[in-house]
């Protein structure tokens, strides 16, 4: 019983470590301005063409949305992350800078400073 408890106890305490992940490259993300786009194709496809016009719109809308988005300059940041495993993943972070190299931590899909 007493190697269970202390066992346990460990795999608790260590369950709760945050292991640190590194910037391998910042891209430009356009993601918000396609959602937007892509939402409005939606609905001004669907008036006016049905079923088949809200997809034909979603798809131009997206494109034209995430165009929109690079022209204004209104761009935001994405991270390119390895993780632990080794695994390079994209992920975004509207509020926080990072530079290349830096270790950080992925929280809730969103990358953060390590603390």
């Amino acid at each position: 019983m007493k190697k269970f408890f202390a066992l346990s106890l460990t795999l608790l305490l260590e369950t709760g470590l945050v292991n640190a992940a590194e910037i391998v490259a910042e891209v430009e993300d356009h993601s918000i301005g396609a959602g937007f786009g892509g939402l409005s194709g939606v609905m001004m496809g669907a008036a006016a063409g049905g079923p088949i016009g809200a997809i034909a719109g979603a798809v131009a809308g997206a494109f034209g949305g995430g165009g929109v988005q690079e022209g204004t300059g209104s761009r935001q940041k994405a991270y390119m992350v390895r993780t632990d495993s080794g695994e390079i993943r994209r992920y975004r972070s509207p509020k926080f800078s990072f530079a290349v190299g830096e270790k950080v931590q992925i929280i809730r899909g969103r990358v953060r400073p390590l603390s």
